[in-house]
């Protein structure tokens, strides 16, 4: 089945090339002119992915984003003319997967459309919600985790860095790797906000499943392995 994408777009021009050059490369479609038609169109269909302006009618696109991802992590890309770094940042933190700024190269974003459909579909099966890990159980619906059937409230970033460690059983995955993958963009600040990530889940968790490879980074064997 072809992937298929909400195009949300007040200009007429960009709403027609980006529909073009979509389906051309066998994605289907779908065209919203304003931030209200966007959020009606997404709750009344799938979509893989989301082609996000920012500066729309009615409401923007940073709060149609915020209303999406309280119900939904489908990929967002973020296709507009606000270029400036306090508007990334602020796309960024809403954990958009790209951002993009026009005027832009279609074959470039076609590439990084097809790059985020395949980070995507590497999560497991929504049919399996669940990743059990020895004794312990990570909800990927609920964004919770328990070990031996007690609950432990976790923050999102701290459920995001072990469902990250968990999906690479096995392999040491270094901070900068975690930074880039959660956070989305380069990280300019102290990479040891990975260890205090890291400290506050042995901490919460109550266990040490979380391997510590000094110089390097952070691992999970996989359970075959113990």
């Amino acid at each position: 089945m072809n992937h298929k994408i909400l195009i949300v777009e007040d200009d007429l021009d960009i709403q027609r090339l980006l529909e073009n050059f979509l389906r051309e490369v066998g994605y289907e479609t779908a065209i919203a002119g304003d931030g209200m038609e966007a959020i009606s169109l997404f709750s009344s269909a799938h979509f893989d992915l989301i082609l996000l302006d920012v500066m729309l009618p009615k409401i923007d696109g940073f709060t149609v984003c915020e209303l999406i991802r309280r119900q939904s992590q489908v990929p967002v890309i973020m296709l507009t003319a606000l270029s400036g770094e306090e508007e990334q940042i602020k796309g960024l933190d809403l954990q958009v997967d790209d951002y993009i700024t026009k005027p832009f190269s279609v074959a470039i974003l076609i590439r990084k459309i097809a790059a985020v459909l395949r980070r995507s579909t590497m999560i497991p099966d929504q049919k399996h919600q669940t990743i059990a890990y020895q004794n312990l159980i990570l909800d990927l619906d609920s964004y919770s985790a328990s070990v031996n059937g007690e609950s432990h409230e976790l923050t999102q970033r701290e459920f995001e860095v072990l469902r990250e460690l968990l999906f690479n059983q096995g392999r040491v995955l270094t901070r900068q790797n975690l930074l880039e993958r959660l956070w989305k963009y380069d990280f300019y600040g102290d990479e040891r906000v990975v260890d205090t990530h890291i400290k506050n889940l042995r901490k919460k968790l109550g266990i040490d499943c979380i391997q510590t490879i000094r110089g390097v980074g952070y691992k999970i064997d996989k359970e075959s392995e113990k």
